[in-house]
């Protein structure tokens, strides 16, 4: 089936649906309303309660808080949450350094393969970092990766001079946002909602080694109904190695309306161009000679992404609000360069005088959904309880063309010789339906079970390439239709201390990707029995604030990934199968403890100093493998068991001083946990490394900032990723000590 006739499918099949679904719950909604039953209490708890976009912590000089029990629409009571107020962080935001902005988040796992911040590649918990595809990635609560259920990569990330915070939900976060087993990770995006003057002028700029330069430039405002934010980022360097240049421009526009106290409109835009130089990667004996070295200069990648969004807000009464979302992803990404094993060199040919063709990938992504998402307060004896409810639509459209014959120039062109020898549609189609709700049986005492229903589609189809007498080779046509419940539950005992238990088991999913859809006829087939992976994952921690000095959270977790998805080779023959061979088990230690000594002292001070540390322990192995025994026991591979985060903050008036260490365990590159390095340096072991930084930042007069910092201040050669393509292939080191200034300027 074509992506024409997928396309009349889905609005012949799933249109209806979707109607149904929506006409029932917003039916639900004004039920809800009009039932008085469940509006006695009119009051909002203003510190559980908080809106989808608003800035907490103001008076807290960190940058990590626990999320409330309730933002907006969403539950977040008795689950693994963190908040990063990304103002506050002292380190790296200009280039997305996100070991340094997620330092106080346990666990979290980085790919630091491209220091320009294009793209983050963060995982945890033994999952893979790769363009952080565990996580379910969002920018003010709607989809931005490529497809979240077919190709979860996410090629943008927004800027994090621009983003006002980020929310990390881990556990059982699947019931509320779908599919994945790493968790969230939200972007909320500056708005303007905590501007309090019509009109504010923003700027920062920045200077670097390897000649960084990032301007950032920002209006905004707020008049009594009306609240408006629009940034202008570029940023361009030329890489801490050689062939590593790149450039970003990127235009964020938010405007919101108050019709009322009830009704608000919300527009947004986010527009993103980058193209960045790859300087592919290295063996273990060119590492060890010059990590900076490049034997690639004619490799690129090019992204550009548009997100335009519409979200619409009801505050019914004092107890019920309705929050819908219209989104959409128009995404492009590009590559040409000459992708053979790094120990194949890139010389010109002797028979041609001239370099060898370059290889072609481009890919568009064409998205839209729509979430509405309700949450009221009810009450139920003398206990206020709260319900949490929505719908979701969403249709995922690909094309993708590979393999190309492109030219053999040095600079960036997609100019494709002849026609793509691969031509792929891919379609994914998803109806969910979920509910959580908050029973206080006590005021301290609360129980939160949920479900989630979900269906979905994935298709593909086209061809692969080209026979030798010029017919096509076409895929096997495939399409995956499934449906399925998720169901969860947690609890959450608050103490009269400001501390809490919490506790949460909650199933979860992986949807068949694209990749797993293709095969080659002549080589590869795939199981009729393919299914989605599943599992769960189960948390219990123990965390809390002591007034305003200490603040923790400890705690155990499970993850039982089943039915993964994997490539089985026959022996003797070349022909693979593209099946379900195995599952995996992580379990572990996640921790987070910060202490400001003096503020336990004494409440008034000039000078106080804080001291955090965020560890993690992860003991990740293959078990119970279905098709062989090959990997049985192994460990999971990108999964270093020990991740160590700390660092001490001084503070004195208007001035910060932070230092950072980072220790990151050996990890295995592939499941058969090979150690000796391949000759052509795609797998083999990664070495565990620990790195320190360095960051200052003083404030003059509260409208002038200065930053400045030194990352990788001891200049440790290190690499955390292996890879068998792009951006490599082979290992991809990570930069050495590279420094930034920068200024900025509040007016208003």
């Amino acid at each position: 089936m074509g992506a024409e006739k997928q396309k009349k499918y889905l609005k012949n099949n799933t249109y209806k649906t979707c109607f149904n679904i929506l006409v029932f719950f917003i039916s639900l909604n004004s039920l809800i309303a009009q039932n008085s039953n469940w509006n006695q209490d009119s009051s909002i708890d203003k510190v559980k309660n908080l809106e989808d976009i608003t800035i907490i912590g103001k008076n807290s000089k960190s940058d990590y808080q626990k999320m409330p029990e309730i933002v907006g629409t969403s539950i977040y009571a008795g689950k693994k949450t963190a908040l990063i107020l990304v103002d506050k962080v002292q380190g790296n935001i200009v280039n997305n350094t996100m070991r340094q902005i997620l330092s106080k988040v346990p666990g979290i796992h980085v790919w630091e393969s491209d220091p320009s911040g294009i793209q983050i590649g963060v995982a945890a918990r033994g999952l893979s970092p790769n363009r952080s595809w565990e996580f379910n990635v969002r920018q003010n609560g709607y989809d931005i990766a490529a497809d979240p259920y077919g190709y979860p990569e996410a090629y943008y990330n927004p800027q994090m001079q621009g983003v006002q915070k980020i929310e990390i939900v881990r556990g059982q976060g699947a019931l509320q946002y779908g599919p994945q087993f790493g968790g969230l990770i939200n972007y909320i995006l500056k708005n303007g909602s905590e501007i309090d003057k019509p009109f504010r002028i923003e700027s920062e700029q920045t200077i670097g080694s390897n000649g960084l330069f990032n301007s950032y430039n920002a209006i905004g405002g707020k008049t009594k109904k009306l609240h408006y934010y629009t940034y202008f980022d570029h940023r361009n360097g030329k890489g801490w190695r050689d062939n590593s240049k790149f450039y970003t421009n990127a235009i964020f526009n938010t405007i919101s309306y108050s019709f009322n106290k009830r009704w608000s409109i919300t527009g947004e835009l986010m527009t993103f161009h980058s193209l960045s130089q790859q300087p592919g990667g290295l063996t273990d004996s060119l590492f060890e000679a010059n990590p900076k070295l490049s034997l690639r200069n004619r490799n690129w990648f090019d992204i550009k992404w548009m997100t335009p969004a519409l979200i619409l807000n009801y505050n019914m009464n004092a107890t019920t609000r309705w929050n819908t979302k219209l989104f959409g992803t128009i995404g492009d990404r590009n590559s040409v360069g000459f992708t053979s094993a790094i120990t194949i060199n890139d010389t010109i040919n002797l028979l041609t005088q001239n370099y060898n063709n370059r290889t072609l990938s481009a890919d568009e992504y064409r998205n839209w959904g729509m979430e509405s998402r309700l949450i009221t307060d009810y009450q139920l004896g003398k206990t206020k309880n709260t319900f949490s409810g929505g719908i979701r639509f969403f249709s995922g459209n690909t094309i993708r063309n590979a393999n190309g014959n492109g030219t053999n120039g040095n600079n960036y062109n997609m100019i494709a010789l002849t026609e793509f020898p691969q031509s792929l549609a891919f379609t994914s189609n998803n109806i969910a339906f979920f509910v959580e709700n908050i029973f206080r049986l006590k005021k301290n005492l609360l129980i939160i079970p949920g479900f989630r229903y979900e269906y979905i589609k994935g298709a593909v189809s086209g061809r692969n390439s080209f026979n030798s007498n010029g017919s096509e080779l076409t895929v096997q046509n495939i399409s995956r239709k499934r449906s399925f419940v998720l169901g969860g539950i947690g609890i959450e005992y608050d103490f009269k201390n400001n501390t809490e238990i919490y506790s949460n088991l909650s199933q979860a999913y992986r949807p068949i990707q694209f990749s797993n859809l293709q095969a080659a006829p002549t080589t590869d087939s795939i199981d009729e029995n393919l299914s989605d992976a599943k599992g769960y994952n189960f948390d219990i921690g123990y965390r809390g604030k002591i007034k305003n000095y200490i603040q923790f959270d400890f705690s155990l977790y499970l993850l039982n990934y089943i039915n993964r998805i994997g490539i089985l080779s026959s022996s003797g023959s070349n022909n693979r199968l593209i099946t379900n061979v195995g599952s995996s088990i992580s379990k572990g230690i996640e921790s987070y403890f910060e202490i400001s000594p003096l503020k336990f002292l004494t409440p008034q001070y000039q000078f106080d100093f804080a001291l955090f540390t965020s560890y993690s322990y992860t003991d990740a192995n293959y078990s119970g493998t279905y098709k062989e025994d090959a990997i049985k026991n192994k460990r999971v591979e990108n999964a270093p068991k020990h991740i160590l985060r700390t660092g001490i903050t001084l503070n004195y008036k208007w001035a910060l001083l932070t230092t950072q260490y980072s220790f990151v365990d050996e990890t295995f590159s592939d499941a058969n946990n090979t150690i000796a390095p391949t000759k052509n340096g795609q797998s083999g072991l990664i070495p565990s490394y620990q790195i320190w930084d360095l960051s200052l930042s003083i404030k003059v007069r509260k409208k002038f900032e200065l930053k400045s910092g030194i990352n990788n201040v001891l200049n440790k050669n290190y690499f955390t990723r292996r890879a068998g393509g792009y951006p490599g292939p082979g290992l991809l080191p990570a930069d050495g000590r590279t420094f930034y200034v920068s200024l900025g300027a509040k007016f208003q």
